[in-house]
């Protein structure tokens, strides 16, 4: 799946991966209460109206882009009718032909990350027939229960051709209090970047990058950088450009010589594009439109910091 992102990255001269990551204040009124209308105030019509909204924003981006990144907690938020917003949205994206990135944050114990695993990257067999569950090409995992929280999902990303990220230094603003923290001299996060490159050494695809690559956020610039350094060989998936104020001229380092080894997450920046001044002559209606314009604009802003490679 590794080199299939790498194809879809050249084929679109776009690092970019849109967060779909839906909430009530972003989904345009018109779509909120027509489903509304319909179903009455209640979780399913909220998710009836997620899934409207999911649709037209892959259809606008979806010769753009090479992936999208649903995150789960938006979905879950809704329940059991949230789920199948979630699923439906997997579903959608890849009969559009994009990556999915499940940004599902998952990570325990061994049996337990067994069954996340196969949740959202392998299957389950039931007597002679076997399922899917949500289907997604990557997932997200929390690295902080150690090997045996990751192990699982390395050997499904193994069995299935799949991949993973785990986080190692992300955008929030108190993500230091952790991953800052000095161990035997060194932050924590380095090391967690040391053990993404060992998970990954023996899963590689053919262009060279691992399946198990690391999340990094944009909104440190200076410990991608070092992050890179450690792991020449992983994909980096970078959130926080744009709502989260990073910039394409912060992106850089996160990426190898050969402009590979990054793809770029904007998720408020690009699907809540209308309601930006920037973008606030589209208006609700077209609001995948805006998305669109957003795109293109965070293309070209990429495209010009990577001219210095």
């Amino acid at each position: 799946m590794i080199d299939r992102l790498i194809e879809k990255i050249e084929k679109t001269g776009a690092p970019i991966v849109v967060g779909l990551d839906p909430t009530m204040k972003l989904i345009p009124p018109q779509i909120l209460k027509k489903h509304m209308d319909e179903r009455g105030e209640c979780p399913e019509a909220v998710a009836d109206a997620m899934t409207e909204y999911n649709r037209g924003l892959i259809d606008a981006v979806a010769d753009l882009v090479p992936a999208v990144k649903p995150q789960i907690a938006m979905y879950e938020a809704f329940g059991l009718a949230g789920l199948t917003a979630f699923a439906e949205t997997v579903r959608y994206a890849k009969e559009k032909g994009l990556v999915v990135i499940g940004d599902v944050k998952r990570g325990d114990i061994g049996s337990t990350s067994e069954a996340y695993a196969q949740a959202h990257l392998g299957k389950c067999v039931i007597g002679e027939k076997t399922f899917r569950g949500f289907e997604e090409d990557f997932a997200t995992v929390n690295p902080y229960l150690g090997s045996d929280g990751v192990k699982p999902f390395v050997k499904v990303c193994a069995e299935e051709k799949k991949g993973i990220f785990v986080l190692v230094k992300t955008s929030n603003p108190s993500s230091g209090e952790f991953q800052d923290r000095e161990i035997d001299g060194r932050p924590l996060y380095q090391l967690v970047g040391e053990k993404v490159a060992e998970w990954g050494e023996e899963l590689m695809g053919s262009r060279g990058y691992s399946y198990v690559g690391a999340v990094a956020g944009a909104t440190w610039p200076h410990q991608g950088k070092q992050i890179r350094q450690l792991m020449p060989k992983s994909y980096i998936l970078v959130p926080g450009y744009g709502a989260q104020g990073g910039k394409g001229a912060d992106l850089v380092h996160f990426f190898n010589k050969d402009g590979l080894g990054a793809i770029i997450n904007s998720s408020r920046g690009i699907i809540g594009a209308y309601q930006q001044e920037k973008y606030a002559s589209y208006g609700a209606e077209a609001y995948a439109d805006a998305a669109r314009a957003a795109v293109i604009d965070m293309k070209e802003d990429i495209a010009q910091a990577l001219s210095n490679l």
